[in-house]
């Protein structure tokens, strides 16, 4: 399957490391700008959420709006338009992406879930459809989110 070819140095490009790098800055920003208050003994004693969403979730969400969706608006004319290296497909599929997070999210928290979403499709469109750095940054970014704030559900 061409979603899941492997390309040669991936990890050496400076926008993967950037991205790398984003996590971190953000949860640092998160807990100086909000202090939450981190308990860990949720993740434990509902350890089936945890890996729902930081892995189950993520990973099925990938799927469907990097590599279905955002795959199949990449075929459009105004699909391939890029903006500041943001195809039109990425754009769109980010739109939705948030949009989709309206159910579980308060509406400002899920808006902001655009910023994230653009880099993952920023990844699949860099590598032709490629999902795995998509799917890890997913993973990536919610096991640093969800460490800091415990979900509501």
């Amino acid at each position: 399957m061409e979603c899941f070819k492997w390309p040669d140095r991936w990890w050496k490009n400076w926008q993967w490391g950037t991205a790398l790098l984003a996590g971190p800055v953000l949860w640092i920003t998160l807990y100086w700008v909000d202090s939450p208050v981190i308990t860990l003994s949720w993740i434990i004693e509902r350890t089936w959420l945890f890996l729902s969403i930081v892995l189950f979730y993520p990973v099925l969400e990938e799927i469907v709006f990097r590599g279905l969706v955002q795959g199949w608006l990449a075929e459009k004319p105004w699909g391939m338009f890029r903006k500041c290296g943001i195809s039109g497909a990425n754009f769109l599929t980010s739109m939705m992406f948030a949009m989709f997070h309206v159910i579980a999210h308060a509406p400002l928290m899920a808006a902001l879930v655009v910023f994230p979403s653009l880099i993952f499709g920023y990844f699949r469109d860099r590598y032709d459809g490629w999902l795995l750095p998509s799917i890890f940054l997913h993973c990536y970014y919610n096991l640093g989110y969800f460490i800091l704030y415990k979900p509501l559900i």
